[in-house]
């Protein structure tokens, strides 16, 4: 009975806690979607290395080679090699980016021109991110995966949870 007591006394309490406290829910507008896309191009440069003999990399082009004592006392006197490696690098990239109000859809860059044998695509990266108001005028970038993004459209109005110093939970949008 006891406990029954007390937990009956400490609900309020807990509840006050979590309203002073906890997140708070702000009616936002989404004012647009932000998007961008990156795909890098690489070049195939020529990077020196050291090492010893019996450990080069695959692909190395042995420049010089001298006797040397191992530091560690594994190999005693052993060959070292100065080397060459042929390595790809990323050096540029091309970029498209929109808003959902002027582009349609994400779309990625036109491929770049490359220089053959030389130059190859690399990685590709997309960022999207909801741009949200609340009617008091604060603002928030939400980030998102490309998917849950797309179910977003401009105007649409949504709750999100916002901490005592208005930090957004871009995770408590509802999907």
């Amino acid at each position: 009975m006891r406990w029954l007591l007390r937990a009956v006394l400490a609900l309020p309490v807990l509840l006050l806690s979590w309203q002073v406290l906890g997140p708070r829910g702000v009616r936002v507008e989404v004012l647009d979607q932000r998007w961008q896309r990156d795909i890098e191009v690489e070049r195939l440069l020529l990077e020196s290395g050291s090492a010893w003999c019996d450990e080069l990399p695959a692909g190395a082009q042995d420049i010089s080679r001298r006797w040397l004592e191992d530091p560690q006392g594994s190999r005693g006197r052993a060959e070292h090699c100065r080397y060459q490696l042929p390595t790809w690098r990323p050096r540029r990239s091309a970029r498209s980016e929109g808003l959902s109000a002027l582009a349609p859809a994400p779309f990625w860059a036109p491929t770049p021109t490359l220089e053959p044998e030389l130059e190859r695509l690399g990685r590709r990266r997309e960022h999207y991110e909801l741009l949200l108001a609340a009617a008091d005028g604060r603002s928030w970038q939400c980030p998102l995966p490309q998917a849950r993004w797309a179910r977003y459209r401009q105007g649409q109005s949504l709750r999100l949870q916002v901490d005592r110093f208005g930090v957004a939970n871009c995770a408590s949008l509802p999907y």
